[in-house]
């Protein structure tokens, strides 16, 4: 019995986004390429993402840390939420969807819109936009266990409000 291809499109995964991901056919379709890089994702294979990936995105593309990213994450699946443009007689398209995965037990959904183009006839991924908040980026540095506690106590963190954090 054949396993489903991790993007959810129901078929097997030989039949489904393994030929795109082994380099032995192009994704048709935007959509086709979205749960291709998806896929990708899921099973490690950055390499296609690179491959898959335009021009601009290319120059920036760090496989050391997308490769770190996604071992870290368990991948649950892809939601397709709507798509403009992108069939194979298109130039362009965009596919706004949700990629579900957990890090340490937390779950987490990544929302973007995804623009794609042809290149030489072949889709590729140009950019996204992501939905929803940016990150939390810290303007201090971490305050360490045995650091004194900002509060101003003159107790070490670890002794002081850092013990009131781990219970909230």
């Amino acid at each position: 019995m054949s396993n489903l291809c991790p993007c959810g499109s129901g078929l097997a995964f030989e039949m489904c986004c393994e030929p795109f991901l082994m380099g032995q056919a192009k994704p048709k379709t935007a959509v086709q390429l979205m749960r291709a890089r998806y896929c990708a994702y899921a099973m490690g294979t950055i390499e296609y993402l690179y491959k898959t990936a335009g021009p601009r995105v290319r120059k920036v593309f760090d496989a050391e840390n997308s490769k770190k990213w996604a071992e870290s994450a368990k991948w649950s699946g892809i939601e397709i939420l709507d798509t403009i443009g992108g069939g194979e007689n298109d130039e362009t398209g965009r596919v706004e969807f949700v990629a579900h995965y957990a890090m340490k037990e937390q779950e987490f959904n990544h929302h973007e819109m995804a623009e794609f183009a042809k290149v030489d006839g072949i889709w590729v991924f140009m950019d996204g936009k992501i939905f929803g908040t940016d990150p939390i980026r810290r303007e201090q540095p971490k305050i360490g266990r045995n650091d004194l506690c900002p509060c101003g106590s003159g107790r070490k963190y670890k002794k002081c409000c850092r013990q009131g954090a781990e219970t909230k």
